[in-house]
């Protein structure tokens, strides 16, 4: 079997580390402070990179959730420009960026477990 991880799973996991870094260290919005990069997907041709993230303390159809993908939309080409230069890469994907509701998700079907068990358990 081959053990080597594909171009585009590398990619996206260098697009993943170097936002995250980015975010941390570069970006100056305050709509993008909470923010957490929980992972990168990107298309074989990695011509389009799908970015999703979290926010601490925050759900779905939360305000500070709204503010964030308008935040990440004003600055996707600052994001694309810094990917490209520290990643050095031929093409630079173009940046799609998501509410990761995954988190959201699990946590709910945690209380609905938790639920059915104590009902069985009467």
């Amino acid at each position: 079997m081959n053990n080597e991880v594909s171009r585009p799973k590398r990619v996206a996991l260098e697009i993943r580390k170097t936002l995250a870094e980015l975010l941390h260290t570069e970006t100056k919005d305050p709509r993008l402070a909470k923010v957490n990069i929980t992972e990168c997907k990107i298309s074989k041709d990695l011509s389009i990179a799908t970015v999703y993230f979290t926010i601490i303390g925050s759900n779905k159809g939360d305000v500070e959730v709204t503010d964030a993908v308008e935040a990440f939309k004003k600055a996707s080409a600052f994001f694309r420009s810094e990917i490209g230069q520290r990643l050095r890469l031929r093409i630079t994907p173009h940046l799609r960026f998501f509410y990761d509701e995954v988190a959201e998700n699990a946590s709910e079907i945690e209380i609905l477990i938790q639920k059915a068990l104590h009902s069985h358990d009467r």
